[in-house]
């Protein structure tokens, strides 16, 4: 099992490079690709908010590369200082999928809701089950006794809670993906080009979130079947 193990895990381990590269060259490319109506991504997120009737939430520059993401704990769009200040299909297609995740907040998209609500308890298990799960193994192997079992399984527990979280973030993302292409569409705020290479940079963007949740049930299944394995 463990050999088996390894070969998914690296497999996985694999893809998920390929599809990070895949996803830079991609917005390497698209960055390229000048707007035609020369809006900065911040000016792009900006008019999106608006066009939505939202105006308490702040789009601000943050350090980093692809470090754009939305808060919902101070409303703030916050875009990688590419993205701000650059005038390309791919600012256009970030700065308005992080709008997305503003959208899905001011109108209670139920996905986003229940991921927010499962933040504090993943930030806990995330960091705590797999010392649980390794610490009840060892503790059932040492003592033969049932008690490193039960702790292995609350390990599992929490692992599984992480795990669903990351599923839970699949359809959150894609949506906000295509709230922001409808948008970009419908305001005819791109040419055919543009909203080709936006659209394909997003879908690229997507796969990486299919690949962590893959992962994490990988890891889930494995160390299932390992704490159960040892309860023979």
């Amino acid at each position: 099992m463990d050999f088996t193990y390894l070969i998914i895990i690296g497999a996985i381990a694999l893809f998920s490079w390929l599809v990070s590269a895949r996803l830079k060259s991609k917005f390497e490319q698209y960055s390229k690709i000048s707007l035609r109506n020369g809006m900065s991504g911040a000016e792009i997120a900006e008019k999106m908010l608006a066009d939505h009737g939202i105006s308490d939430v702040k789009v601000i520059s943050t350090a980093g590369r692809l470090t754009d993401h939305y808060n919902p704990m101070d409303k703030t769009v916050n875009l990688s200082e590419a993205v701000y200040n650059q005038r390309n299909a791919a600012a256009a297609a970030v700065a308005a999928h992080e709008v997305g995740h503003a959208v899905q907040h001011a109108q209670a998209y139920s996905w986003l809701t229940m991921r927010s609500k499962m933040v504090p308890m993943v930030n806990i298990s995330s960091n705590l089950s797999q010392w649980l799960i390794m610490g009840g193994l060892i503790l059932g192997f040492a003592s033969k006794s049932g008690i490193g079992f039960y702790v292995a399984v609350a390990g599992l527990i929490l692992m599984a809670i992480a795990t669903s979280f990351s599923f839970i973030t699949l359809p959150v993302e894609y949506d906000a993906s295509n709230r922001a292409l409808a948008w970009l569409k419908n305001k005819n705020m791109l040419g055919q080009q543009e909203y080709a290479g936006a659209e394909d940079a997003l879908k690229w963007a997507a796969r990486t979130y299919v690949v962590a949740a893959l992962g994490a049930l990988a890891s889930l299944l494995y160390w299932a079947f390992r704490v159960f394995a040892s309860r023979d």
